[in-house]
């Protein structure tokens, strides 16, 4: 460290630190990202470590009981606070590993929502869900906030490489991811798919996303759900999913055509009212809130994993495929008619009123008790312009 006389630099199995006997114990990681992290029990005060941008140069190695001393202290110190909190300390102190069985199901069925429902082209389904555990540092998605490059081409395109590739930077870089987990794609809107995952007292976040298919750049998830309750992990958690948008394209339909959003917006949820456009496959202006699309739980795994069945209540399920429903909700949809056509010509004899008419079309089907379409065809008297 500069300026400090006492300071000595130590290089550890390749990586190069600073010791300073001033200030207690203080390391500056060369290379790594900025962050900052207080630990009890330095010598004369707190031990922190701090990690810094700016590569400093190479470092002398470390000679003598000193440097064979610091490197131990540094590298057992290193290890006892990985995938620790940034800047705090932990908040689960559960012990032991804990296995979950993770198990998505979707709701997306034309009763519950009917507007523009996909039936062919593709029609609707589920991507591969695709998650990680991972401790506070990291964050796959969160909502008023921007999406990463990988997680946009897994909203609008369902291809998860690049996304993957960002999960393992971070549990490489910074130790905050502890795995990744995925579950089979669903073929339908309406069906169930399972996995398993594995947290710890360090990492006991769950985040994971699926992508609504057919959908500009729309998809449900978890954003950093926590398994742990103070020293005791959570037997079971369950949790309504609601679609967002990524803030990458600005399609209002399933099906619209790829249309960048520029400059890219953040992450926003969609509901019922908003965003407040008629053509927006959404919009439901008679509910407070959407029924949910989807719903994930999570059940931890006590004894053998041959011996769990995820729980299915309500359900007559084959494969991915769930054949009845009995509890999907129906959402109404009112009909939706075009404007008028113009006022036709005014046909009729002279001397006598005649008549004219104008038309529309039925643009939405009514369904599930929805308001019902009005007259398509309206005529008016007239005075005939060119009478026989």
């Amino acid at each position: 460290m500069a300026g400090d006389p006492s300071a000595v630099d130590v290089t550890c199995n390749k990586t190069s630190f600073s010791y300073s006997s001033l200030l207690g114990v203080q390391w500056g990681l060369r290379g790594a990202p900025h962050s900052s992290l207080r630990l009890a029990g330095g010598v004369g005060g707190p031990m922190q470590l701090h990690r810094s941008h700016v590569p400093l140069g190479p470092a002398a190695e470390g000679s003598g009981l000193l440097g064979r001393a610091v490197c131990a202290l540094l590298l057992a110190t290193l290890g006892s606070v990985a995938g620790l909190p940034l800047g705090g300390e932990p908040s689960c102190t559960a012990q032991h590993l804990a296995r979950y069985s993770i198990t998505f199901t979707g709701k997306w069925s034309q009763t519950a929502f009917p507007k523009q429902y996909p039936l062919f082209r593709p029609p609707a389904q589920w991507s591969t869900l695709l998650g990680a555990t991972h401790s506070s540092d990291y964050s796959m998605w969160k909502k008023n906030e921007y999406v990463s490059n990988g997680l946009r081409d897994f909203a609008e395109r369902g291809e998860a490489w690049a996304l993957m590739e960002e999960i393992e930077a971070a549990g490489e870089k910074i130790q905050s991811v502890h795995g990744v987990f995925s579950a089979p794609a669903i073929p339908t809107g309406t069906g169930q798919t399972s996995a398993e995952l594995e947290v710890h007292a360090r990492h006991s976040l769950v985040s994971f996303v699926v992508r609504i298919v057919p959908s500009p750049d729309w998809f449900v998830g978890v954003d950093s759900l926590d398994l742990c309750e103070g020293d005791h992990w959570k037997d079971q958690v369950s949790v309504d999913l609601f679609p967002y948008d990524a803030g990458t394209d600005s399609g209002f339909t399933f099906s619209s055509p790829n249309f960048a959003t520029i400059p890219q917006d953040t992450v926003t949820e969609i509901t019922s009212s908003f965003p407040s456009h008629p053509a927006n496959s959404f919009y439901y202006p008679r509910l407070k809130s959407l029924p949910p699309m989807a719903r994930v739980s999570l059940v931890r795994l006590r004894h053998s994993t041959r011996a769990f069945v995820p729980p299915t209540p309500d359900l007559v399920s084959r494969g991915n495929e769930i054949l009845n429903i009995l509890s999907a909700p129906e959402t109404p949809l009112d009909c939706e008619v075009s404007l008028w056509s113009p006022w036709g010509l005014c046909g009729g004899h002279c001397g006598t009123l005649g008549s004219k008419s104008r038309t529309r079309y039925i643009r939405v089907q009514p369904a599930n008790d929805g308001i019902p379409c009005p007259e398509l065809e309206e005529k008016a008297d007239c005075i005939p312009d060119n009478c026989v």
